[in-house]
């Protein structure tokens, strides 16, 4: 979570002027966290700060009205989380939108910059960490969004295609899009995600970095084959191939021929999705990302059963 530098800029050349509305502070229970954001302009929003009568009434007075406002949400609105929330309202035009490049925090508040956020500005720069986004002293602390997870997809047929759209919208992923030709991926493609034809994708895979996560699901066992290989050799974080527990088995053969080890190979996760929620490539896309997602106690494998989805 952090601010959306890229976001805030689209906004602004588009529609000239945009307010960002975020999630200061929190009391109780809330709909969204700290540092949840939305983008408002004449005539329509992007983002949201939980939906419902908050994020309706925010939106109403973004672009007329900024500041820090609490708001109780039972007394004032009627909602049952029974919490407070504290929102930040800013206005940005280009000019003020130029002013933030080139800084990794955004700290803004009244006044000169409390000592309390120097320090924590500084404890944060000490240990190479960036600070969580927070309000301290009636500043505004946060990050400048990076994505800090890149996820390769393979394959551009209807389960890939699938992924990307429920995926891409997270800030936190960096998707780079592998399929064979430039005809495979669909005319429009959401922001934010690389496009990377390449007639031989197996031989792409020395470029992706060591700690990337990796979805295999291309047209062709073969080419599929040839990627969990090259996973295996170039290292990873994660690698899920779609397919059955027969794909499986014979893949499994044919790695260790290839050279690698038992253990080697069992660190691919196969299948992926949940067969329970079905074979429609929306279904397996949630199951997939279900289990990227399930970021808590990093066990990936819990959504894990068999699937004969598409690509067994």
């Amino acid at each position: 979570m952090g601010f959306d530098l890229a976001a805030l800029r689209a906004a602004v050349a588009a529609h000239g002027r945009a307010a960002r509305v975020v999630v200061a502070a929190v009391a109780g229970s809330a709909p969204r966290e700290v540092g949840a954001a939305m983008l408002v302009w004449e005539g329509g929003q992007s983002g949201t700060i939980g939906g419902g009568v908050l994020e309706y009434r925010a939106a109403e007075r973004a672009l007329s009205a900024p500041g820090l406002t609490r708001h109780p949400l039972g007394p004032e609105l009627g909602q049952c989380c029974g919490g407070a929330v504290t929102l930040l309202t800013e206005v940005f035009d280009t000019d003020t939108v130029a002013a933030l490049e080139g800084h990794e925090v955004i700290a803004r508040g009244p006044g000169e910059m409390p000592l309390s956020v120097k320090r924590l500005l500084d404890g944060a720069r000490a240990r190479g960490e960036a600070p969580a986004p927070q309000l301290v002293d009636n500043w505004m602390v946060e990050p400048v969004a990076r994505p800090s997870r890149p996820l390769w997809i393979w394959g551009a047929g209807h389960v890939g295609r699938a992924l990307v759209s429920v995926l891409s919208p997270l800030p936190e992923i960096a998707i780079t899009w592998v399929d064979t030709a430039p005809d495979r991926f669909p005319e429009a493609v959401p922001d934010g995600v690389t496009v990377v034809p390449a007639a031989d994708p197996a031989r792409l895979m020395a470029h992706a970095p060591q700690d990337a996560e990796h979805l295999i699901l291309t047209y062709s066992h073969e080419l599929d084959l040839q990627l969990c290989h090259a996973a295996l050799s170039q290292g990873f974080a994660f690698c899920g191939l779609i397919g059955s527990d027969t794909k499986w088995a014979r893949f499994r053969k044919r790695l260790a021929t290839l050279g690698h080890g038992d253990a080697q190979i069992a660190r691919i996760c196969c299948p992926i999705g949940h067969k329970a929620l079905g074979k429609d490539p929306q279904a397996i896309a949630i199951g997939v990302s279900a289990q990227l997602l399930n970021v808590q106690n990093r066990d990936r494998t819990a959504w894990t059963t068999p699937s004969s989805a598409s690509g067994a």
